[in-house]
């Protein structure tokens, strides 16, 4: 019997990931089960040297802890030491490294939809794991221009530092945005989280935007989809990405390449 993990705040039990894993591994003939960890913030490390003490066979790291959890562990990936973020682990021992499917995962997704970003506009709201990795993923794909947007100016910077384009806090942002595919790598998504949110993207004119893929899912009343209805912008939320992303992992962990479709199933 196989266990894996995923390490969150409270928003661990709100996961698909523990169904979906679940299910796939039942369908591949694994003997195995997936289940959520709620941890504290001051106890994530002593979290993933648990991953050790409890012959855990790998993790996945969500918001917010993709950053956090990464002097904890031995050793990363190429890609995650770039992007500064992790997403999943896998344990071969006592070593504990870190992957970041997050960034492919979210290319998969554009290519499912028939989105090439290269030579065009990006427009991401957000400044933690996950903008950083699709900060990252359109850098490499030759996106033209990319904008990013967040609370905090010092959070911009260093993602603008880090993979270049340009940015600028929410208080400072236009009306009128000009980019081809819209990201919502926040939190945020519905009016209950955020109503200021909500009343900013209300505000915005998507001019030109063909696309806009917000990375969370399952809210009641997404803000995102309503502007892109309102606007006649086709609408992506975070269950294809995190199929895709989930395949990834999984191809990770045992090796096994599952059809996409396999995850989407699940979510479905």
């Amino acid at each position: 019997m196989k266990v894996y993990c995923i390490l969150s705040d409270e928003r661990a039990y709100r996961s698909k990931s523990p169904a979906m894993f679940t299910s796939v591994m039942q369908k591949q003939g694994i003997k195995g089960m997936y289940v959520p960890f709620k941890v504290a913030p001051q106890d994530i490390g002593k979290a993933i040297h648990s991953i050790r003490i409890l012959n855990i066979a790998g993790a996945n790291v969500t918001v917010p802890y993709k950053e956090a959890v990464i002097p904890h562990l031995d050793i990363l990936s190429e890609g995650a030491t770039v992007i500064g973020a992790i997403n999943t682990i896998v344990r071969n021992g006592n070593e504990l490294k870190g992957y970041n499917t997050n960034a492919i995962g979210f290319m998969d997704a554009m290519n499912n939809v028939g989105f090439d970003p290269e030579g065009k506009s990006a427009l991401i709201f957000g400044t933690g794991g996950a903008a950083r990795a699709v900060a990252f993923i359109l850098n490499w794909l030759r996106t033209k221009s990319i904008f990013i947007t967040g609370r905090s100016d010092v959070k911009v910077k260093q993602i603008v530092n880090c993979f270049g384009g340009e940015g600028a806090s929410f208080d400072s942002l236009g009306k009128s945005v000009s980019a081809d595919i819209v990201i919502n790598a926040t939190s945020v998504s519905s009016i209950d989280e955020s109503p200021e949110m909500a009343e900013l993207v209300q505000s915005l004119d998507f001019k030109r935007c063909r696309l806009i893929i917000d990375l969370n899912y399952d809210r009641p009343q997404n803000f995102w989809q309503d502007k892109a209805q309102a606007e006649g912008i086709r609408f992506i939320d975070g269950l294809l990405p995190l199929a895709y992303q989930a395949r990834r992992t999984f191809a990770l962990w045992t090796g096994l390449q599952v059809p996409p479709e396999e995850f989407l199933k699940t979510l479905k």
